[in-house]
């Protein structure tokens, strides 16, 4: 039987092994895709850490992945061997449950946890997806360059679009990292003036370059007062896993502005007074599902928008995810 290589997680907090298993038949509603390219993110360690209840373990991570379909289950309609496709972290949904049939899918009752740790991921040469979970990818788009648009990609562009912010606005983008270098090509392409807030002024000429049009230095400055000089930032996109820092910014938000937490922190505390004087708000962002990562990948398509990355072969996936981890 032909074979396949996947680095899995065999317990809580063990290092990932390099292990061989037969290549695994599509079921029904699955089709089995042959692995380009996987990014590695920091959601990595609900897996590796096992911060998640009932994670099975062994378990191959990875949420940002970019194939080509090997092979198709039973009843799976419209998709066949040779596409090129994506998966990230919603694993797909039922169709039928109430969430489902009012467009919320991401809240589906029936198919739940995340790809990389409900069911293996892309931390290998093949991997199984649900059908409702592919994304369709666009032949002009690098693999290396488009995996984590699955992941760090479709959560920017989805939480900015969806925070109410009209072009024109102020749009600022707290931290420049992962999530955020993606945050910023997205927020300026989609027509706002988009302020970069990071700690110290060492990523402040990247952030320029990707398209941002103010910095703010929030070792230096309060982060909310420099906000509010420039009239206030009617979204706020929170990609940092600071608590801290989710704090000192909330008070840069305009008039009915939102500010939108994607990153992963600890609990934070607001004022309701700071919120109830201008009608603002905070509330937190799930990535999407399929639909929105194709519209992710067609809107980068379209813009020249990529992510920047340092690329290890697939032995090396404990030294990527290691490198990560370490923040640099």
């Amino acid at each position: 039987m032909p074979k396949m290589r996947a680095m899995t997680v065999p317990k809580p907090k063990a290092r990932l092994e390099l292990v061989e298993r037969e290549i695994p038949t599509p079921g029904r509603y699955e089709v089995l895709i042959k692995v380009q390219a996987c990014g590695v993110c920091h959601s990595d360690s609900v897996t590796v850490e096992g911060l998640f209840p009932g994670i099975q373990y062994p378990r191959v991570p990875g949420h940002e992945v970019i194939g080509r379909i090997e092979a198709v289950g039973a009843d799976v309609e419209g998709w066949s061997a040779g596409t090129r496709v994506g998966v990230g972290w919603s694993p797909g949904y039922c169709g039928y449950c109430d969430h489902c049939r009012r467009n919320e899918a991401f809240a589906c009752e029936n198919v739940h946890g995340a790809t990389g740790v409900s069911r293996d991921g892309g931390y290998a040469t093949h991997m199984i997806a649900d059908a409702s979970a592919l994304a369709r990818v666009p032949e002009s788009l690098d693999s290396v360059a488009s995996a984590p648009l699955l992941c760090a990609g479709i959560t920017t562009f989805n939480a900015i679009r969806n925070s109410g912010a009209r072009a024109g606005d102020l749009v600022a983008v707290q931290g420049i990292g992962g999530l955020g270098h993606l945050g910023i090509q997205f927020a300026a392409r989609l027509g706002f003036r988009t302020v970069a807030v990071n700690r110290g002024r060492d990523k402040e000429e990247l952030a320029r370059s990707l398209g941002a049009h103010d910095y703010i230095d929030s070792a230096k400055d309060d982060p909310a007062k420099a906000l509010q000089a420039m009239g206030g930032a009617r979204a706020i996109i929170a990609t940092v896993t600071s608590a801290e820092a989710m704090q000192a910014i909330v008070g840069g938000l305009g008039a009915r502005g939102t500010m939108m937490l994607i990153g992963a922190a600890g609990p934070i505390t607001v004022s309701p007074i700071e919120l109830l004087t201008k009608s603002a708000s905070v509330r937190g962002w799930y990535s999407g599902v399929a639909a929105d990562s194709e519209d992710t990948l067609r809107f980068s398509e379209l813009h020249g928008i990529a992510s920047m990355n340092e690329i290890y072969p697939f032995t090396e996936a404990q030294k990527a995810y290691d490198r990560m981890m370490s923040g640099e």
